[in-house]
């Protein structure tokens, strides 16, 4: 697959990043030379002007490119990239949008009409990100499959509970769920029945909704519904956050230090039960003041991963249980995950997954990454000429990194095990370390 990636900032680059152990030939387009000379080692070509230069894009190959991706930190620019690349040639272009009144259903007709043929918007699918874990607090992850016929769960189990110290094989009950990765520290485990829980694993299993209980059980859980949120910072996913937990009939409070700001937010969610303040949570003096055990839930939503990470680890020292962090630095992420900051949120590296998705061909649903993990899961349907079907999947010799989880059949979910056996139109649920992801098309026929 031919790809032209307009800008090469956070997203355009993970989006490069992850396309470059997939063969596809990409090409990364930015005026910004440093940025580009970081890609000087990786299988991606460069080229150096404006996405938005007819004369760039040509030398940059978009006349006979598969798919153009518009990247920039401007939205204009990137809706203007598209509707260039469009009619030079691209066959599919996809577009980042800061605005969430263009993904109406009568204005994505309208971009449609001009070569824009999807739109992104990050902040969109962070908010969807953070309202699904408030909604699903005992749980790191939770990522539902063909209308929650399956569902994912991550969670980080601790000392005492019922699964600790087992292997695999000798769970009981364990027809009716399936774990299929394990976060420990800084590596990714796909597991065998030799593979034993231990304290401090993040551990994901795949169910049925019916079997819920039991796997909350196996990991210690109780059961805390969100009542009373605290987020800090008013950027635009905090206050669609907000807006969205309300109808849910949650308390919220906004902490907003920038006066200005505060005020737009309190006119935008004035009437919705959401207390805007302005003042800094930074200020440990502050946060303590709102008696934050009292409080189910924090989530720290400014543009400064360092300030969400201490902010975060006060919440938590003050009694809070739930915490969700925005880390937009990838760096970040083996120390987020030893202070114990609950889900981490990147908006960026979400999008990137998104795009991604759509470079695996029409038969895959979706593509998320495990928080924490290098490791994706990837919804995708069996085509007839796939290599895995009508045989026991214990029989079917798969690559050491990849693992069928699951699979839906005329929307009824199943665990899968190593009897089961795979049929044309199934959708299945695979997991693989990232650097096995290129396997998994050949598997499924595409």
């Amino acid at each position: 697959m031919k790809i032209v990636i307009g800008g090469a900032g956070a997203v355009g680059s993970h989006l490069a990043k992850l396309l470059a152990t997939e063969n596809h030939d990409i090409t990364l387009v930015d005026e910004d030379e440093a940025r580009l000379r970081a890609f000087s080692d990786d299988d991606i070509s460069v080229c150096t002007g404006s996405p938005t230069s007819p004369k760039i894009l040509r030398e940059a190959g978009v006349t006979d490119a598969d798919l153009f991706v518009a990247v920039t930190n401007y939205e204009s620019r990137n809706i203007n990239a598209s509707i260039i690349a469009h009619n030079l040639g691209a066959k599919q272009t996809i577009a980042r949008i800061d605005n969430d009144e263009y993904l109406s259903e009568e204005n994505q007709t309208f971009f449609n009409q001009l070569g824009v043929n999807q739109l992104v918007l990050p902040e969109y699918l962070a908010a969807k990100e953070v309202v699904n874990s408030l909604e699903n607090s005992w749980v790191r992850q939770w990522i539902d499959f063909d209308n929650g016929a399956l569902i994912l769960m991550g969670i980080k189990v601790r000392k005492g509970a019922p699964i600790v110290g087992q292997k695999l094989m000798e769970l009981k009950g364990s027809q009716n769920y399936r774990l299929v990765a394990i976060r420990r520290e800084e590596n990714t485990i796909i597991p065998s029945g030799q593979t034993q829980v231990l304290d401090g694993d993040v551990v994901y299993f795949i169910t049925h909704r019916e079997y819920i209980p039991q796997v909350q059980q196996e990991a210690g859980k109780t059961l805390t519904k969100v009542r009373d949120l605290i987020i800090m910072g008013g950027s635009r996913i905090a206050v669609r956050v907000a807006l969205t937990c309300a109808e849910k009939g949650m308390n919220i409070k906004i902490f907003e230090k920038d006066n200005e700001r505060a005020n737009k937010i309190s006119e935008v969610t004035n009437g919705e039960g959401i207390l805007v303040l302005c003042a800094d949570a930074t200020n440990s003096n502050i946060l303590r003041a709102e008696d934050l055990s009292e409080v189910d839930a924090f989530v720290a939503l400014t543009d400064n991963s360092e300030a969400n990470m201490l902010t975060c680890m006060t919440a938590r020292r003050c009694g809070v249980q739930k915490l969700i962090t925005e880390v937009e630095n990838t760096d970040y992420y083996p120390i987020a995950e030893k202070m114990d900051l609950g889900v981490i949120i990147n908006k960026m590296e979400i999008a990137a997954s998104y795009i991604y998705r759509l470079t695996l061909g029409s038969k895959v649903s979706s593509i998320k990454k495990l928080a924490f993990a290098d490791a994706e899961i990837v919804e995708m349907t069996v085509s007839e000429k796939a290599s895995i079907i009508n045989t026991p999947v214990k029989d079917l010799n798969l690559p050491k990194n990849i693992f069928i989880g699951g699979l839906v059949r005329n929307g009824v979910g199943s665990v899968v095990n190593g009897l089961s056996i795979i049929e044309p139109g199934d959708k299945v649920i695979l997991f693989c370390l990232q650097s096995s992801i290129q396997h998994i098309k050949k598997l499924l026929g595409e």
